[in-house]
């Protein structure tokens, strides 16, 4: 049986800037770009959340919610820096570390032998070393499987530990709400309710074949899930999927010439990113755009080469979808799996 933990630093660029400016603790802050600037909300601490706030609201929205809500800009530095203080916290308990952002991760405490094998003992532990190193708190989930050990670190926040032992699996799985699963997003979960299915229970009751039916591969993914069954490994180094670059712009593209004209800088940034990772093999590019409604659509297409006429095309592609003003645009590519790589530098 292993013994997983999920640590997440709570409200974490907030908190850093709180734990500098004590006077920050008691109203609410949040880290973010400018309404001026088409921003939106990259955290908010939790006076802020009381309004409504969120992470990935407008910042505009935010300021209607909460008109004297204190918005800094973000000290992105300083955040890498505490993180990497924590993430060594981490690795005095285990080497076996999945970081997942700057403030979070999954550790295998499985073979850990120091607190005498406990799991809740360590995750105590963590806490206790990261509020005292660092001054920032972390909630901590305990389970014997990554799905369930997220769950478990949401569950008390802030400052939680929540620990689901063996035992009480099956009993804590079966009442959990379907909208709690990893990869159950609003349009699953709108399919989910149609079918009169809202807890984990319910789930159960449907079997593999029909599932299949409604959701195809991520049918049986939910039938695991339904019964607690996550069998991921901790991941030591995660692979890189994808390379890109963004711009989220201060006023709207008003049509399809004014976009083609913002994509060879993207481009240009985005060669230079592949330099710096030494020009990868890729299996396809993709452009993102996200219009002035906030709808999103993305196109990709394989074999095209990395150059302006090929995001060119697809940008016509993807704009012709929506016809709307554009408030961001992005390029990118897929890497070619790290294993197909290896296959690749095979002698013949």
């Amino acid at each position: 049986m292993r013994k997983i933990l999920h640590a997440d630093c709570d409200c974490f660029y907030a908190a850093v800037e709180m734990r500098d400016d004590p006077r920050l603790r008691e109203i609410p802050i949040a880290i973010g770009r400018s309404r001026e600037h088409r921003g939106v909300i990259a955290t908010c601490n939790y006076p802020a959340r009381t309004y409504g706030i969120h992470s990935a609201m407008p910042t505009a929205r935010a300021l209607r919610l909460c008109p004297h809500l204190t918005l800094l800009p973000g000290d992105f530095d300083k955040y890498r820096a505490v993180s990497r203080q924590i993430q060594a916290i981490f690795h005095e308990l285990t080497p076996l570390v999945e970081p997942l952002s700057l403030d979070e991760a999954f550790l295998d405490v499985t073979d850990v032998e120091g607190f005498q094998g406990s799991a809740t003992w360590m995750a105590q532990w963590l806490k206790q070393e990261c509020l005292a190193r660092t001054g920032i708190t972390v909630s901590v989930g305990v389970a014997p499987s990554k799905f369930l050990a997220k769950i478990a670190s949401d569950w008390d926040k802030p400052d939680g530990l929540t620990v689901i032992p063996p035992e009480r699996v099956d009993g804590f799985v079966e009442a959990l709400p379907v909208k709690k699963l990893h990869g159950v997003g609003p349009a699953t979960g709108a399919r989910l309710e149609a079918l009169d299915i809202e807890s984990c229970a319910d789930l159960r009751r449907v079997p593999l074949e029909r599932l299949l039916e409604e959701f195809g591969k991520f049918g049986h993914r939910l039938y695991e899930l339904a019964r607690g069954i996550d069998e991921r490994p901790v991941k030591v180094e995660r692979e890189r999927k994808s390379v890109s670059v963004e711009s989220t712009f201060d006023r709207d593209l008003p049509d399809l010439d004014s976009a083609r004209a913002a994509l060879a800088p993207l481009c240009e940034r985005l060669e230079g990113r592949l330099a710096r990772h030494g020009h990868p093999p890729l299996t396809g590019i993709f452009v993102k755009v996200r219009f002035d409604d906030f709808s999103l659509t993305t196109l990709e297409s394989r074999g095209l080469a990395t150059d302006l006429a090929s995001y060119l095309s697809l940008l016509e592609q993807a704009w012709a979808r929506a016809q709307r003003p554009v408030r961001l645009l992005g390029v990118g590519v897929r890497l070619l799996p790290e294993d197909a790589r290896q296959q690749l530098s095979l002698p013949i």
